[in-house]
């Protein structure tokens, strides 16, 4: 707990804690700051800037002789309860500076992700002269079982595949191995003629032999 404060307010905490537990009876002396320097292995000034805590908090008293007489119990309680709940507030300031970093890299990601995907739909809607089209592909097409590089629909229709809807998935550009399966539907990109030879050539059914 101690190990974000300064050494002489650490110091502080354990005297006020070696009073509660009666190690300095109330109207005793806490022995000389040299001798405390050598307990703590800290510098005199260590020592004072920690009975200065003390003394601020009327824990201790600190004579013109600069001999340091234990006042309260009471007090030495509350010094130590004042800092848990000083520390408790600055762990609470710790931990809201995190989130606040780890809000604003979501922030920042979902704006990234959401401007790809805008990025994505604008190219698909300025493909000039040609606009995306779903050209759905009927249960008895010959292209069924069959994958992308297999129907060849570049080579037959001009049509160029950019993704394929099958229910509520979106497969976006599609590899060549792509499967079409009955009622997916194709996205593709061609000019109204392109278009209209797409939907003849998926229309064909399976000839059997």
């Amino acid at each position: 707990m101690s190990s974000t404060l300064p050494i002489y307010h650490s110091i502080a905490l354990d005297i006020a804690q070696r009073i509660i537990n009666g190690d300095f009876p109330v109207g005793t002396k806490i022995s000389g700051r040299s001798l405390l320097a050598g307990q703590y292995n800290v510098s005199p000034e260590t020592i004072r800037k920690a009975i200065s805590l003390l003394k601020d908090s009327a824990v201790v008293n600190v004579s013109q002789g600069k001999e340091v007489l234990v006042t309260s119990v009471d007090k030495a309680y509350h010094f130590i309860e004042h800092h848990k709940s000083m520390h408790s507030v600055y762990s609470l300031k710790q931990d809201l500076e995190i989130l606040l970093l780890q809000k604003q890299e979501l922030d920042n990601r979902f704006e990234e992700v959401l401007t790809q995907i805008i990025r994505y739909s604008d190219r698909l809607k300025n493909l000039t002269p040609y606009n995306p089209v779903e050209v759905t592909i009927p249960e008895d097409s010959h292209v069924i079982g069959r994958n992308i590089a297999e129907i060849k629909l570049w080579q037959h229709t001009g049509a160029t595949i950019v993704a394929i809807r099958r229910g509520t998935e979106i497969i976006i550009s599609p590899g060549p191995m792509a499967v079409i399966n009955p009622l997916d539907k194709l996205v593709i990109v061609g000019n109204e003629d392109i278009v209209q030879e797409t939907i003849r050539f998926i229309n064909k059914k399976i000839t059997l032999n």
